[in-house]
């Protein structure tokens, strides 16, 4: 196997041959992380976790991942407020600066191509952990082990994306994966106002892959083999009336996880807010959580294979 990534910035750098290298790491990745407390793997190498917006999942399972393989961890939770930028520093020059505390530089940032930027002048790699409403390709990487691990396929299946289309990172990458199966096909629903954006859509025409947008969930519900419901993005709209206009505009409940066929599943990259009631928490269709852990074997799989 030869890991022919530097960087990993977006879902764009991963063809089928380098997710499925991704996939056969994180498969071992998990059968160490169920039977050793640690391995030694990445002993004496160092991870920063750099995030300008707040995090739970994301920067706990990259610092759990690296301590699980014998790394280190050094962290700034809230970088623009508690880190130098508040002084007028560039990003450019944080960057460089860390270049020579650590080894690997897992970033969240508010701008969109914030991680391009930073990968322009970093020595060492740097991981996008979220870019405002860019890409965050580490969360596509683990939902689609979630799906391959729930199907054991890709091909063939059908996607229904909900939600804060238009800001949503989380469905633009997982877009993009996507056209690198065949047979494919993804129901968009969002309000019109919120749609994914025309990028994603063009790519997916000119890869083949079969898409419908509809304002309605209860439709394409039972179509669907994954649901993937997103929260609207409260932090990516200017007015706050405008969030309240759709807040809450679609609610998966015990109802409407009745029109669902009986092997789907339910995915959610969290946090949720209200779009998944908990009733559906105890649903055997539900594997949002599980999706989570699986977070821990994708990001321990690549800070291997970045970094070894």
């Amino acid at each position: 196997m030869v890991w022919r990534l530097s960087h990993v910035l977006g879902a764009s750098q991963f063809d089928r041959r380098l997710l499925e290298e991704v996939y056969t790491e994180a498969e071992k990745m998990e059968f160490f992380a169920k039977t050793c407390p640690a391995v030694n793997m990445l002993q004496g190498k160092i991870l920063t976790t750099l995030f300008y917006e707040p995090s739970t999942r994301t920067r706990l399972s990259f610092e759990s991942a690296m301590l699980r393989l014998g790394g280190n961890v050094i962290s700034t939770e809230n970088a623009r407020l508690f880190s130098s930028v508040s002084k007028g520093e560039t990003l450019e020059d944080t960057i460089r600066v860390i270049n020579g505390y650590s080894d690997v530089i897992v970033m969240r940032h508010h701008e969109e191509g914030a991680a391009r930027r930073a990968s322009d002048v970093s020595r060492i790699p740097v991981i996008n952990a979220g870019d405002g409403p860019g890409e965050h390709p580490t969360q596509s990487l683990l939902d689609l082990y979630t799906i391959k691990k729930e199907f054991g396929r890709i091909d063939g299946l059908s996607a229904v994306m909900v939600g804060d289309l238009l800001n949503g990172r989380t469905v633009r990458s997982l877009s993009q994966l996507l056209t690198n199966y065949h047979d494919v096909k993804v129901y968009f629903v969002s309000p019109e106002e919120i749609r994914m954006r025309e990028d994603v859509k063009k790519l997916l025409a000119e890869k083949g892959v079969a898409y419908e947008e509809h304002g309605s969930l209860n439709e394409v519900l039972p179509l669907a083999d994954v649901v993937y419901m997103t929260r609207i993005q409260k932090e990516r709209f200017k007015d706050e009336n405008e969030y309240l206009r759709f807040k809450g505009c679609y609610v998966l409940g015990k109802e409407n996880v009745g029109l669902m066929k009986p092997d789907a599943i339910i995915l959610h990259p969290l946090p949720r807010v209200d779009e998944i009631s908990v009733d559906v928490d105890d649903d055997k269709r539900a594997r949002y959580f599980e999706q989570a852990k699986n977070g821990l074997y994708v990001r321990m799989a690549l800070l291997h294979l970045l970094i070894k």
